[in-house]
């Protein structure tokens, strides 16, 4: 129903998700109370859901106020002036990638990546005449590279604890995949780029520069923040806190700049309003505020609604123990964890669950079938962590939508690590290459430098396990 529902609304009518997600809720509510679950039940499953989701929520709101504050400080103007000026749109999207790959790389954060880095990268792609699709998916590409890699990154810690696996050898082991579709991403981004060039932007560069020049008047001080972002997410500083300070901090910038504080406080509520003589430049900045992020804060709270009655009476477990069915093989195991956390991430609209759920499900089956947890660690990173960005009413698609300003499907073809990762993943798993047995020690079978006690507890585990 849900499917279906969603589908008819986007393509069809090119709505929303909201209505459809309060609908497919509403349809799991009536199938969980049919299986004789009470109303309280059911309704916890949603409030624990939504809490589950509230960090995410505040994380989109206070970039919406940073996206304002920011831009009328001259913070993201300034950038996009440096960046044409540096930049060769022949060269952009490969550059694009591999920037924001070494920030989320460094901050293990593709949120922050994208709603700091991101919303400058594409206002230098706009200028230049590169289609925002296009910057979008580079900036994803790189954003979830380094997400999926970082060991400060919740999802990587997240993976290999529900798999039973250790956080650096779960990372060493997904290099075998990432970095692969990784490389294939940044050569389609420089094919692409190639149909690229000065003569041919659809806007006149220079005459933005002149626009953004002349009305902010660039200069170091407009690193200042950004840098204080940047030492903040060196020291470890959880995100929400260090986006807060950056968002008040380009308010008081504002202000100093000679920004009444009335309209630095609208700025930060209902996003920047330029008024520069430049048609061009206008609608390049006009951005950001709470209220920008308002639907997408709705949207993600429908989903979890909807995820949260599907987690709590058993329905997506249901689901997801219907295809050891059909796994019969290594390869087919692999598949179905992969598939399995892109469908989490489709019904529960949150990549948190498309690790959990099927890790859960499947950790025991690994064992049994004597694959080593870092196979499993690394299946539900190639396929949740790294595909929740291409759903619509997911709560990072939604995310990356509003962030950027491209609509989902619009980038998705573009998000060339996203798609290529899950299928590198799913190679492997009918080849054989990269997987580790549940006996070996460390990568592909060699000791890895594990105390001996601990190599003597886990060969007398398997030692059980071959007995029974």
């Amino acid at each position: 129903m849900l499917i279906a529902l969603l589908a008819y609304t986007i393509i069809v009518l090119e709505g929303s998700g909201h209505l459809p997600l309060v609908l497919g809720a509403s349809v799991a509510g009536l199938v969980a109370w049919a299986h004789g679950y009470e109303w309280k039940a059911i309704q916890d499953g949603m409030v624990q859901a939504i809490s589950m989701a509230m960090g995410a929520a505040l994380i989109l709101l206070t970039i919406g106020v940073l996206m304002g504050t920011w831009i009328a400080a001259g913070i993201v103007p300034a950038m996009i002036a440096w960046g044409l000026k540096l930049l060769s749109p022949a060269w952009f999207l490969p550059a694009s990638c591999a920037v924001c790959s070494i920030v989320s790389l460094v901050s293990g954060s593709s949120w922050s990546t994208a709603g700091t880095v991101g919303i400058a990268l594409i206002g230098i792609g706009e200028a230049m005449g590169v289609d925002p699709a296009m910057t979008a998916g580079a900036v994803i590409s790189g954003a979830y590279f380094g997400d999926k890699l970082s060991p400060m990154s919740d999802t990587t810690n997240l993976a290999p604890a529900m798999a039973g696996a250790e956080l650096f050898p779960h990372i060493r082991h997904m290099l075998w995949t990432t970095v692969p579709a990784w490389l294939l991403s940044m050569t389609a981004f420089t094919i692409l780029g190639l149909r690229f060039d000065a003569a041919g932007a659809g806007t006149d560069v220079s005459a933005i520069t002149g626009v953004i020049d002349g009305q902010f008047s660039p200069s170091l001080l407009h690193l200042l923040v950004p840098a204080v972002v940047a030492v903040m997410v060196a020291f470890k500083l959880p995100a929400l806190p260090t986006l807060l300070t950056g968002a008040l901090l380009g308010g008081v910038l504002a202000w100093i700049f000679g920004m009444p504080l009335d309209a630095v406080l609208a700025t930060a509520m209902d996003g920047y309003k330029p008024e520069t003589g430049s048609a061009a430049v206008d609608e390049l900045l006009a951005r950001g505020g709470l209220n920008s992020m308002a639907s997408t804060v709705l949207l993600i709270l429908c989903a979890m609604c909807f995820g949260g009655i599907m987690e709590r009476t058993g329905q997506l477990r249901v689901l997801a123990s219907k295809t050891l069915v059909v796994a019969k093989s290594q390869g087919s195991l692999i598949t179905a964890t992969i598939l399995t956390s892109i469908g989490v991430n489709l019904l529960a609209a949150d990549q948190y669950l498309a690790v959990v759920v099927p890790g859960r499900m499947y950790a025991e089956e690994y064992e049994k079938r004597g694959l080593d947890p870092r196979n499993l660690s690394r299946a539900l990173e190639d396929g949740g962590t790294i595909t929740s960005a291409l759903i619509p009413w997911n709560t990072c698609g939604a995310f990356m939508a509003s962030t950027l300003g491209v609509a989902t499907f619009a980038y998705l073809p573009y998000c060339f690590l996203n798609l290529l990762n899950p299928m590198i993943g799913m190679l492997y798993g009918f080849t054989g290459w990269t997987l580790i047995p549940l006996n070996a020690g460390g990568e592909l079978g060699a000791e890895d430098g594990l105390p001996k006690a601990e190599k003597a507890e886990k060969a007398e585990r398997v030692g059980r396990h071959t007995s029974a």
